[in-house]
This record gives C-alpha cells, structure tokens and sequence, in this order.
C-alpha cells in the first residue's frame, strides 16, 4: 500500500474527505518524525513503538573487491509491533 492508498483508505474507513485524510497522515508523519529526532519515542498501545536506536561505528566490506571499509555510527529509526497488530497478522 503506498500513501496515496493509505490516505484512499483513511478516508472511506474515518468517513472523512480525502484532503483531510491527506492533512492527518501528514501531521502524524510531521509529529512522529519530530518527537523521533528529539530522541522521544512513539508509542500506540495496541499498534506498536516507533524509536531511535543507535548504531556503532563498524568495520565492513566492499563486496566487489572485498576491501575493508569503516561503517559510520548512525541513529536509524525501528518500530516495534504490539501484541494486537502481531496477533492479528498472524490469524
């Protein structure tokens, strides 16, 4: 599903025009990734957990000539299911 679907989906599933289906799913995109570059995290019982987690700094490989190379360290950002959606997509 991309967004367009996700914001066709929205709208029929909340009964609400397809504009303020788009304008939701863009706050609550905004105010994810905001509250995720604070260092917050995002929790919606029953759906599951965004987060920020953070990656050491590695020693890696090129795959064509097999050289090694130094990885940087980053955040990168995870989600967690809950139990309900994990449940559910495992009926």
């Amino acid at each position: 599903m991309n967004k367009a679907e996700l914001i066709d989906a929205i709208s029929s599933e909340a009964k609400i025009t397809k504009a303020d289906a788009g304008r939701a799913l863009d706050g609550f995109i905004n105010s994810t990734t905001k509250a995720l570059k604070k260092g917050d995290r995002v929790a919606l019982v029953g759906f599951g957990t965004f987060s920020i987690s953070k990656r050491a700094a590695r020693t890696g490989r090129n795959p064509q000539t097999g050289k090694a190379i130094q990885i940087k360290a980053k955040k990168v950002a995870k989600f967690k299911a809950g139990a309900d959606l994990a449940k559910t997509v495992n009926k």
